[in-house]
């Protein structure tokens, strides 16, 4: 039997990729919607979440799709409410609010989940593993996008705490702090703001390796040619080219095949097919199902120490 799930902030992420996630799914039913502007056709839309959760006691989960800041309030309202939350990424405006988010769930004996959809790509797993017993030599990571064609109209991430290129810069680092077998911090990091943003539209972050094996990152949110989501591994066995968001793994020269197209469930489905998101929501109904919360932070943690650790540097003013 499928559980009733409630859909938060219906914007260009929720419905890209968590309509359509939801829908394909035998363990969710999209029951409700929350938003000012407009639901979807055929489904109950409240204009407030705290309305919903009266009306629809029904409805076991909630899954936040709107801007980081706003965030918590919602999710304060939901987890005490006794229902399981689902967090976009990232999942809230600051480190602290996510530890207390954490610790209610726990106390409520409910379900809260950080999402990471860029480690749900079809080949970190296995980059993860074939890194696991190489010694590493470099790492450079390459993230340039543009953000007119991927963020359109979105103003919220110029805004504090919007985190400017660091919403999707924060999909390298989930996905790096999932492959690494050891984990490394930020050293140094220059950010470049432009003049009439509070966040930065570019960055160049450096990292320290146990190994003392260099680890870069390039952030760019004006690239208006090839869109690049990239990192280069040279390792002890090789080099290692992981592209596209993680969707394609090439090592020595040796493009991989999809593994994920051959994992199958007891019943002969397929839940990883169908993308990030299809495998988020199946994660998130296993956790439900296992009385358990995943709340990794670490991807969080380095943007938060680049903002701590960063040179700023003013640059031309955006408009889009």
């Amino acid at each position: 039997m499928s559980m009733k799930i409630a859909l938060v902030g219906i914007g260009k992420i929720a419905i890209d990729q968590h309509i359509p996630a939801i829908n394909s799914s035998r363990e969710w039913e999209l029951a409700a919607t929350v938003s000012r502007h407009g639901g979807i056709e055929d489904i109950e839309n409240f204009a407030d979440i705290q309305t919903m959760l009266d009306a629809r006691p029904d409805i076991e989960c909630v899954s936040l799709c709107l801007p980081p800041v706003p965030r918590f309030d919602y999710a304060v309202a939901a987890l005490k409410a006794g229902r399981h939350v689902i967090l976009e990424k990232p999942p809230g405006a600051t480190v602290s609010e996510c530890r207390t988010l954490e610790a209610m769930a726990l106390d409520g004996g409910v379900t809260i989940y950080a999402t990471w959809h860029s480690r749900e790509a079809a080949q970190v797993d296995l980059a993860r593993d074939w890194l696991r017993d190489k010694k590493l030599n470099s790492l450079r990571i390459i993230w340039k996008e543009d953000v007119r064609r991927w963020h359109p109209g979105q103003k919220w991430i110029w805004e504090a705490g919007g985190l400017g290129v660091f919403d999707p810069g924060i999909n390298a680092f989930s996905i790096l702090t999932k492959i690494l077998p050891v984990p490394v911090h930020v050293t140094s990091a220059e950010l470049r703001f432009p003049e009439n943003c509070e966040t930065p539209i570019a960055a160049d972050i450096a990292f320290a390796h146990p190994s003392g094996a260099p680890v870069t990152a390039e952030f760019d949110f004006l690239e208006e040619g090839t869109q690049t989501w990239s990192m280069i591994i040279d390792t002890s066995g090789g080099e290692l080219l992981l592209e596209e968001g993680g969707a394609k793994l090439t090592i020595n020269g040796v493009e991989q095949a999809d593994s994920t197209a051959l994992a199958e469930t007891e019943d002969g489905s397929n839940p990883l097919l169908g993308g990030e998101y299809t495998r988020l929501y199946a994660r998130m109904a296993n956790l439900v199902k296992a009385a358990q919360s995943e709340m990794d932070l670490s991807p969080f943690m380095h943007v938060s120490d680049c903002f701590l650790l960063g040179k700023r540097v003013t640059v031309a003013p955006f408009h889009e």
